[in-house]
């Protein structure tokens, strides 16, 4: 591992430790509330993507205002996370961000 791949994943540190709580979250209470959501993808899973794709700041401030537009009065239906045009990195099998692979 080059010096320069320990300060990429590093600097992934904070999005991967937001989406440890996200993912505990969508084990533990999400299933209390059963299929509530009424957009697709579910609230929980639209802040993984957008955590995923955006960082740890901006894609909370994506998943807090979809979970603004989460209301009894919303029409609901598709609603998917912009992927961030020069996303550079891998997803493993489990959601977190590691860096590319140079196979």
């Amino acid at each position: 591992m080059r010096p320069s791949d320990a300060l990429v994943a590093v600097s992934l540190l904070p999005r991967n430790a937001g989406l440890s709580l996200l993912h505990g979250y969508r084990a533990v209470i999400s299933p209390i509330y059963g299929d509530v959501c009424r957009y697709y993808p579910s609230c929980s899973a639209y802040a993984v993507t957008a955590v995923q794709q955006h960082g740890l700041v901006k894609g909370s401030v994506l998943a807090a205002a979809r979970i603004a537009r989460c209301h009894p009065w919303a029409a609901g239906g598709q609603d998917d996370v912009r992927p961030h045009p020069a996303f550079r990195y891998d997803l493993t099998p489990h959601g977190f961000v590691v860096p590319c692979r140079k196979d």
